[in-house]
């Protein structure tokens, strides 16, 4: 039985045997993880100190100005990553194509794949607001011991194995879970250790936040609109709270804990939304449903969705169960009535 205070090492110990492909690996995988997580964060708490924030005066695979703490974490979760030999391949937001480990070695047995946003919300650095990592993982598809292939990245949300978050705030936390509820673990600064400090994490069924970048308001599609004006109404127990931060990691977060909802949907400027599926909406998906919470792109369960390409965008409407179906509803009746 988890109790709170446990380390992070010692949750994983006692809890593998739940996970149904028992090998170790992915122990050791979240281990990795969890380590690397410790490096960036040492790096985050000292921007402002040293030269690490501000931009690095280049643009990732998505036109997007790349900070110098995106860079950095990057580096490091694909250093440790590749280094400890744990994994076959690697997929970050950050690098055009996906990354093939020891694809010559015809001992390499690892079967699990990493897919990574190295830091969600990094242009939040500068004004010292909460970042965050977010990872997720699979098991391959392709032989074990070949080349992985994109075939390995391009699965269903439904076939991840585990998936997580680290937020970088007032305290760092790391959340995950291996499809068997959701925990989250709180580092002790002194010493470097993670210690269980929310157990078995749950959205609130209901909720009274709404979190939206209303500033796109004129650009969204009529459902949305709709939705805002329905949390806005006096009723019930509206108005809703509008909270806003723009770290995907830290809304969530927020939202799950309080009761809430997080959307980014299509605009008339990005009609495929603007979060990627692979890195952001699909872990986060996975998340959500294992607290009670659920996911969608405004008709379809996010984690139904076929992946086409690896830097795919999708819209995105995440949190609380009843208000992610009340914000469904709005989408639908806009689509019968036209």
């Amino acid at each position: 039985m988890s109790q709170k205070n446990q380390t992070l090492g010692e949750f994983i110990i006692e809890n593998q045997t739940s996970f149904k492909y028992t090998s170790g690996e992915l122990s050791r995988l979240i281990n990795s993880i969890r380590l690397a997580a410790k490096v960036v964060n040492h790096e985050v708490n000292k921007a402002g100190l040293v030269d690490i924030i501000g931009a690095y005066g280049d643009t990732n695979i998505q036109g997007e100005e790349q900070q110098k703490l995106d860079v950095y974490a990057n580096e490091k979760f694909i250093q440790t990553l590749t280094n400890r030999n744990i994994v076959c391949g690697i997929a970050s937001e950050e690098e055009d194509d996906f990354i093939t480990i020891n694809s010559q070695d015809e001992n390499n047995q690892n079967k699990y794949v990493v897919l990574i946003d190295p830091l969600d919300g990094s242009s939040n650095i500068d004004v010292n607001v909460s970042v965050g990592t977010i990872f997720s993982v699979y098991r391959r598809v392709t032989p074990i011991g070949t080349p992985v292939t994109i075939d390995d990245f391009l699965q269903k949300g439904n076939q991840q194995v585990a998936a997580g978050y680290i937020i970088y705030g007032t305290s760092t936390m790391l959340v995950y879970t291996t499809g068997v509820g959701v925990n989250g673990f709180t580092l002790n600064p002194a010493i470097g250790t993670f210690y269980l400090s929310h157990p078995d994490m749950k959205f609130p069924k209901d909720g009274k936040i709404y979190s939206v970048n209303e500033g796109n308001y004129i650009h969204f599609p009529q459902g949305i609109k709709d939705y805002i004006k329905y949390c806005q109404m006096e009723e019930g127990n509206r108005p809703y709270t509008s909270r806003y931060i723009g770290s995907l990691v830290s809304d969530f977060h927020r939202n799950m804990i309080k009761g809430g909802i997080y959307i980014y949907p299509s605009t008339s400027k990005n009609p495929n939304g603007k979060l990627r599926l692979l890195y952001e909406c699909n872990p986060m998906a996975f998340i959500a449903e294992q607290a009670n919470g659920k996911a969608s792109d405004g008709f379809t369960r996010i984690l139904d969705i076929q992946p086409t390409e690896l830097h795919q965008r999708v819209p995105f409407i995440c949190g609380s169960k009843s208000m992610v179906e009340k914000a469904e509803e709005f989408m639908q009746q806009v689509t019968v009535s036209t």
